[in-house]
């Protein structure tokens, strides 16, 4: 039998977290399976035996998770009937994971690790993605891999002023608030979420209590490691001397001072000229170009080319970093609050529903929004999530962007990731509307916040396409360096500032708050709750002269679609004139879509029938309206209508009270008179005033009254 060993988590509610290891997985290097109420992961670690080369700089770190369907009680959809490529939802909770592990790792510790995780059960009570975190550092601390952990991650929502951790699908999506927050026990690593326009207070304070909650499950993830004697510290503090010691002797000294001597004074020349990205770029490799020509021999160039292309990058991070903390200079010369120059324009397009293209400094996005209807929605079917997105954001980073030349073979993470983030930080403003929009941003160049110049591009894109968005959004990528006690931090940020930075920090929002976020911290150490609400206070400043410089470009959104947009009119009808509308094998509906050269779709919903009728032509879509209420007409209880009479006989005449409708007018209800022949009082033609007065019970047959409207004759 297995040796489990388990802890418990107690969640302020009364639910329980379980954590465990030793039963399943068990040649993995470390394995766990982490449960809360019946939604359980299960989470495996494996390390190669030998260290990755030619890789001085990057972590072979892969983070992958998947959703068995019948987790869910599901099979898959297709032909093949099998798991397939991931979907974007489980792309995004790897890099969910990948974010707030990536940095717990020893710089020195090059060997390469997969951690997957597997969604084995889900009961529709906790979302699975808050929990892959707190697996992923589980299977870690059990293999005994050196990373300054354990951390942990949980989903927070805030629903009616009070705050859930671990919420279900049901209460996410009535919620104000819905954040994941990763971290360590001093400090928060990664925040991602969406939010209704909340103040930086409010944020503040939801981080504050997700990190409390958090600390918990830190705990029980030591206790854990404990009981097996593999405590990830004791395997770092045992190992780290001895590894930093090996890759010691394998770096040249000597060579890298002579880079050093040779081209530190270059570099902070170079970078003082405040050149764009592109011509920096450029003298960079002309100066590393010139130390491999003086100072080298071919064969020592080949032999530790990796090792001095890791030594330049070492000093171009120092030189920044010393330029912007100790002289307060950054490398376009900008200040540490300033932002750079915004240019923008609508209507840049002409043959799309709206566009805009919008740069700031270098970095470029061209956003179009498409207008279709519900057939167009973006249907998601996994095994969490059963929807139909009407609003949908796809982000393209394609590789002229920086310059560069790389194969393309579908859409990257990083890609999905990006996307994902500005479609959170705009779904929540969109009005009430019957179109599906799908927008796209298309990355032309980039120095920095692609994702960020995507929010602002994608707001004006959809008041040109003339949707009606009261309050734009735009956003802003904040910076921070850090070093001894000594912290700064920077507006918009480029890419040097980002990738040789301590924090990057997305935020985006209207006027009256924060819509969405997205924060990695590189550098944990002296990241503090006072420094945090520092950052939103001058993203705010930031925003805020963002959205001004957007709101001159459109001042507010159009007032009338395209020519070219489609029109869409909506209604409801009763469920039991579904039928009669679509006709018998669909005759009549495709009569009325070939008359009047529209399409229209029906769908049943409860006890009504939802009528879409899509067009470019006002007049024939109001033709196909008038035509579809013809066949659904229901007369009111006790309303008069303008009856025409139609045809007589003996008995009464038939009057049409709508066109196409008819019903009969009894001989008995004409009026008070007694008529021997209709023709007495009524003629072929005649426009008459008529009372619905119900249906007959035993014909089912409309009963219309005159008389009720004529007053009665007095008595003799």
């Amino acid at each position: 039998m297995p040796d489990i060993v388990k802890e418990t988590i107690m969640l302020k509610d009364g639910r329980t977290i379980i954590i465990e290891t030793g039963e399943l997985a068990r040649q993995a290097d470390g394995a766990a399976i982490v449960r809360a109420g019946n939604t359980m992961l299960l989470a495996t670690v494996v390390v190669s035996k030998e260290e990755v080369k030619n890789e001085p700089n990057f972590l072979p770190l892969t983070v992958d998770y998947r959703e068995k369907y019948s987790a869910g009680g599901k099979i898959p959809g297709g032909f093949i009937k099998r798991e397939g490529r991931p979907s974007d939802e489980e792309i995004l909770t790897m890099r969910l994971v990948d974010r707030v592990l990536r940095p717990t790792f020893p710089e020195w510790f090059k060997k390469e690790i997969q951690i997957m995780i597997s969604l084995l059960s889900y009961d529709k009570t906790v979302l699975p993605d808050g929990l892959a975190g707190l697996a992923a550092s589980t299977a870690l601390c059990v293999s005994g891999v050196p990373f300054y952990g354990p951390i942990s991650e949980i989903r927070i929502v805030r629903l009616k002023k009070k705050f859930i951790i671990n919420p279900s699908l049901d209460q996410l999506k009535e919620a104000d608030i819905d954040l994941i927050v990763g971290a360590s026990t001093n400090s928060i690593i990664m925040i991602e979420g969406e939010m209704k326009e909340i103040k930086e207070n409010e944020f503040l304070n939801t981080i504050i209590k997700a990190h409390e909650a958090i600390k918990p499950q830190i705990e029980a993830q030591i206790r854990l490691s404990e009981k097996l004697s593999r405590n990830s510290f004791f395997f770092l503090e045992k190992n780290e001397s001895e590894e930093e010691k090996k890759v010691k002797e394998c770096e040249n000294e000597s060579l890298k001072k002579e880079l050093f001597s040779f081209s530190y004074k270059e570099i902070e020349k170079l970078y003082k000229n405040f050149l764009d990205k592109k011509t920096r770029s450029i003298q960079e490799k002309i100066i590393l170009r010139n130390f491999k020509k003086k100072l080298l021999t071919e064969e020592k160039i080949e032999k530790k080319e990796i090792f001095i292309d890791q030594f330049y990058e070492e000093i171009k991070k120092k030189v920044t970093r010393n330029l912007i903390l100790k002289k307060g200079i950054r490398l376009d010369g900008r200040t540490s609050k300033q932002i750079r120059p915004i240019y923008g324009i609508v209507d840049y397009l002409p043959g799309v529903h709206g566009s805009a293209l919008f740069s700031r400094g270098e970095t470029q996005s061209l956003t179009t929004v498409t207008l279709g209807s519900s057939l167009d929605a973006n249907k998601i079917n996994n095994v969490v999530i059963e929807n139909q997105e009407k609003f949908y954001l796809h982000y393209n980073f394609p590789p002229f962007t920086t310059g560069e030349i790389r194969p393309i073979r579908g859409v990257s993470r990083r890609e999905i990731g990006h996307g994902n983030l500005a479609q959170r930080a705009l779904k929540n403003i969109i009005p009430d509307n019957p179109y599906t929009i799908r927008v796209v941003s298309d990355i032309l160049g980039s120095n920095g916040s692609s994702s960020m110049a995507t929010v602002c591009a994608a707001s004006l894109a959809l008041m040109d396409a003339g949707i009606s968005v009261e309050n734009p959004v735009s956003g802003i990528a904040m910076g921070l360096f850090m070093e001894d006690e000594k912290k700064i931090i920077i507006s918009d940020i480029i890419g040097e500032e980002d990738h040789f930075g301590d924090l990057d920090f997305k935020v985006t929002g209207t006027k009256h708050g924060i819509t969405a976020c997205q924060m990695d911290v590189k550098k944990t150490q002296g990241f503090t709750y006072d420094l945090l609400n520092q950052i939103l206070m001058q993203a705010l400043e930031g925003r805020i002269f963002i959205l001004k410089k957007m709101l001159e470009v459109l001042p507010k959104y159009r007032e009338k679609m395209k020519p070219n947009t489609p029109k869409i009119y909506t209604f409801n009808i009763p469920k039991y004139f579904i039928g009669s509308v679509i006709g018998p094998g669909g005759k009549v509906i495709q009569e009325i879509q070939s008359y009047t050269n529209t399409n229209i779709l029906i769908e049943e919903k409860g006890d009504l029938g939802y009528i879409e009728i899509i067009g470019k032509d006002d007049e024939k879509i109001e033709k196909a309206i008038d035509r579809i209420k013809q066949i659904t007409f229901v007369p009111e209880l006790g309303k008069i209508y303008k009856a025409k009479v139609k045809t007589i006989k003996d008995f009464g005449a038939f009057v049409e009270i709508a066109k196409g409708v008819e019903g009969l007018l009894h001989i008995s209800e004409i009026g008070w008179k007694r008529l021997n022949h209709i023709e007495e009082e009524l003629h072929i033609g005649d426009i008459i005033d008529v009372k619905f007065m119900g249906i007959d019970e035993k014909n089912k047959k409309m009963k219309l009254s005159r008389k009720v409207l004529i007053p009665r004759p007095g008595k003799k």
